[in-house]
């Protein structure tokens, strides 16, 4: 299935890079999905099978890039801030409105990891939005923050941040680390094998930077980022959310319980293995776990 390619302007003056994929043979305005991808992610990075598998149950499907990131625009390259996201997000929800053949009233947001987090967010504080799917969502940044640094290299990752708002005050660039590395002499926001075969699991096309690098101030960032505060306010509105059973990135526990505070209607679809694998070996099933709560809660119009 061949996407159209779309430029969605943002604020700051930037355009965010988007594929729209459009069900074959339907006349009239569709329901329509707005998906993106988590922290450094990338469209290219396994979001197409999805794309596609919504838009042949009959939707339209955008999904870009967020700033910075890709082919999308910004100014500081791989710089992660989750509300200046969200603030892109909305307008790219506004563009989807305008659309030829998308029914502006039935709209649904599907996020993954960081993005996960944002449409929880979304789902809580647009009322544009008619479904939610949040797939293996951050819920706590301080929390996954405190799991994922060891508490001996807590104190000169804090001491880095410092640093680095020192740097910025004299007028200098924001520093950066990898993604991800396993060389402990290397600074990564990241340190795990799973993350690294995926990101080497995906072409990434010729011209498209790869995402590999981040600025050290979107690590503050995430550690100050808490959309499970919002997950009690998306109802009524329709939440699925897909946990990995073994997930050590965004952990199944603190997703479990953002569950039992989101009011109903909601589903939990709880996949096998990790993180990585909802993309991976476990598509299939998060896939149309998400596919089936489209189908349900925007093509049947039970969207409140």
């Amino acid at each position: 299935m061949q996407p159209e390619e779309h430029y969605v302007p943002v604020e700051d003056g930037f355009r965010l890079h988007a594929w729209v994929f459009r069900p074959e043979g339907v006349d009239g305005p569709v329901p329509a999905i707005t998906m993106a991808h988590g922290f450094s992610g990338l469209k290219y990075r396994g979001l197409q099978r999805y794309a596609e598998r919504f838009a042949r149950a009959g939707f339209a499907v955008i999904v870009h890039d967020h700033r910075n990131f890709g082919l999308s625009g910004g100014d500081v390259r791989g710089d992660i801030d989750p509300w200046k996201q969200i603030a892109d997000w909305r307008r790219v929800i506004s563009y989807l409105e305008n659309l030829p053949g998308v029914d502006a009233g039935c709209i649904g947001v599907w996020g993954t990891s960081y993005a996960g987090g944002h449409a929880m967010v979304l789902g809580a504080t647009d009322s544009r939005i008619r479904a939610v799917v949040a797939q293996v969502p951050i819920i706590s940044g301080y929390e996954q923050g405190l799991r994922r640094v060891p508490p001996d290299a807590r104190a000169t990752q804090q001491e880095l941040f410092s640093e680095d708002e020192r740097a910025q005050l004299r007028g200098e660039p924001p520093m950066t680390q990898l993604v991800v590395s396993l060389d402990p002499s290397v600074r990564a926001a990241y340190r795990s094998k799973d993350m690294m075969a995926f990101h080497d699991a995906f072409e990434i096309p010729e011209g498209v930077e790869h995402g590999d690098h981040v600025t050290l101030r979107s690590s503050r960032l995430a550690q100050m980022y808490e959309p499970g505060q919002w997950v009690s306010r998306i109802g009524p509105k329709p939440l699925l959310m897909v946990v990995a059973e073994n997930d050590v990135i965004t952990p199944a526990d603190l997703a479990l319980a953002a569950y039992e505070r989101a009011l109903e209607p909601k589903k939990l679809r709880i996949i096998r293995r990790g993180h990585f694998d909802a993309y991976l070996s476990e598509f299939e099933d998060s896939s149309s776990a998400a596919r089936d709560w489209f189908v349900q809660h925007l093509l049947t119009r039970t969207a409140p």
